[in-house]
């Protein structure tokens, strides 16, 4: 269920606002400021899953090594979602100069190329631990799940 937190949200809409007149006058936005006012809050919907969002690999009958496995995928791509939102907030950022913009672009992207790298290695490192011969179809195909979700 999406939720919104209206709590704030006029004195926040004002704010923005205000900083974008500043910037069609020339005025350069302070970084630290502008990090300040980014804001990321989870529900209490979000908050029980996040705490929860390993329990399933947990409880499966898989064998530790793929368990810790597949904790690292889904690690991993959380990783890569939150670069690729830092990376499109960073290109929405209207107070940055094409230099600076592009410079933090880059090292992103770099950060980004170096997860993507580490995700390729985890699932293949997956793969290779399923062709295990003890493993039965149901687990094989328990790991597969767990993997995709």
């Amino acid at each position: 269920m999406l939720r919104i937190d209206t709590n704030g949200l006029s004195e926040r809409l004002a704010l923005g606002v205000e900083r974008q007149a500043r910037r069609a006058e020339g005025e350069v936005a302070d970084e630290q400021k502008v990090r300040e006012g980014l804001r990321v809050s989870l529900s209490e919907l979000g908050r029980v899953r996040s705490s929860a969002k390993n329990d399933d690999i947990d409880e499966s009958d898989l064998p530790d090594n793929i368990k810790e496995i597949l904790k690292l995928i889904r690690a991993l791509r959380q990783q890569i979602a939150a670069k690729q939102a830092e990376l499109q907030a960073l290109m929405a950022e209207q107070g940055l100069g094409p230099e600076m913009r592009q410079m933090r672009a880059e090292a992103l992207r770099s950060e980004l190329a170096s997860l993507q790298g580490a995700l390729s290695t985890a699932q293949a490192s997956l793969a290779q631990a399923l062709q295990d011969k003890r493993l039965s179809n149901g687990q094989r195909m328990q790991a597969a799940s767990l993997a995709m979700a």
